[in-house]
């Protein structure tokens, strides 16, 4: 198991950068895949989670279809993200009680990515983790896993695509840059598995050309079910954002 400590204070800081326009449809751009012709599950969670602010569950239903404008529902407090008829997402307000593992230098996160894992990729023009994708394109996070303890992690420079009005990065970026990582740390290699569910909490975010370390850990799980922390840190181990996740084995 890795080390983990407990946060329960947070430094003030920029924790949030919501858009509440919740009548909005939510359109996600061809870019932002995950698989080639669905969103990546971090990302869309995300841009849901912005328009709720806080700590927020969100729950994937279903592929989220790309460059097509889905219909938000707002119902007591929660929104529901619909294609048609068909439910894609829901989201809602929730809690998270979650330690998270000391993490890495940015120099040992940097020996770790090189030394990721080798073979074919599940989903090369993943925008997070897709090795196809190109720098200022794809995130390009690429986790290798530390023997010491299964904690799998990279460095992460986010770009100026990526920002908010305030020069930082936006809340739906933050989601999409914890949503791999957990994938790479719970899963076997090769095996294809989706995002199902995610729970964050963004406490801070870093500026844009901040260097960062992301970091993924396994929690319990099963064969069908993988569970994940993940989390992101500044390179003085600064914790801008955590969250759970629960991944579904496909195939």
């Amino acid at each position: 198991m890795p080390v983990t400590r407990r946060y329960t204070g947070f430094a003030s800081c920029a924790g949030g950068h919501y858009d509440r326009g919740v009548t909005d449809p939510l359109r996600v751009p061809a870019r932002f895949n995950g698989p080639p012709a669905s969103g990546n599950g971090g990302y869309c969670a995300g841009a849901v989670a912005e328009r709720l602010g806080g700590i927020v569950e969100v729950t994937l239903r279903a592929p989220p279809p790309l460059e097509v404008p889905m219909t938000v529902e707002r119902h007591d407090g929660a929104l529901r993200v619909l294609d048609g008829a068909r439910l894609v997402m829901e989201a809602r307000p929730a809690s998270l009680d979650l330690a998270v593992p000391v993490p890495p230098s940015l120099e040992d996160a940097a020996d770790l990515s090189h030394g990721r894992w080798s073979g074919e990729h599940a989903y090369p023009s993943c925008f997070v983790c897709g090795p196809t994708r190109a720098p200022g394109d794809g995130l390009r996070i690429f986790p290798g896993r530390r023997p010491s303890d299964g904690v799998a992690a990279a460095p992460w420079t986010p770009d100026r695509s990526l920002a908010a009005e305030d020069e930082r990065v936006r809340v739906r970026f933050l989601w999409a840059a914890m949503d791999c990582p957990g994938y790479f740390a719970a899963a076997t290699p090769g095996l294809p598995a989706l995002l199902g569910r995610m729970t964050a909490h963004v406490v801070c975010r870093p500026a844009v050309d901040e260097a960062c370390v992301v970091v993924g850990w396994a929690l319990r799980g099963s064969a069908r079910k993988l569970e994940a922390g993940t989390a992101i840190f500044g390179a003085d181990g600064t914790l801008y954002a955590r969250a759970r996740q629960t991944w579904i084995v496909v195939g």
